[in-house]
């Protein structure tokens, strides 16, 4: 009986050193990719570098990113906006909708060679009311 055992564990050291390690591999990979989540959850990453348009219940229309514009909408502008697109579960239709007001938050600059107390946009969010 030790004598089998004995020509077995090679071949079982290695079978679970081949399953072990890409489950470990596997395993940090998901922990590394919750905490990034959650770290762009708090930071609320998803919309950082864009215009966001907003409705007055705080439900977010569409997004747009700061460099694709040539300039931000003001106050009192009719923008089109495509929404949800159209289909059986979308909450935001294609349309017309007024910019009530923007508000920009700024983040300080993070690059080795800004100026003292130099800020860059980081977010503008547009409030809108729908027109149709």
């Amino acid at each position: 009986m030790e004598y089998l055992i004995h020509q077995i564990s090679p071949y079982t050291s290695l079978l679970s050193f081949m399953i072990g390690l890409p489950t470990i591999v596997a395993t940090y990979y998901q922990s590394f990719k919750t905490r990034q989540e959650a770290k762009l959850a708090r930071e609320g990453m998803h919309s950082r570098d864009c215009l966001e348009f907003v409705t007055e219940d705080g439900s977010c229309v569409n997004l747009v990113p700061l460099e694709t514009l040539h300039s931000l909408p003001k106050p009192g502008d009719v923008v089109l906006l495509p929404g949800d697109w159209i289909g059986a579960d979308s909450r935001f239709v294609p349309g017309a909708f007024r910019i009530e007001r923007i508000e920009h938050i700024y983040t300080p600059a993070e690059t080795k060679a800004r100026r003292p107390r130099e800020a860059r946009l980081t977010k503008a969010v547009a409030m809108v009311s729908s027109l149709h």
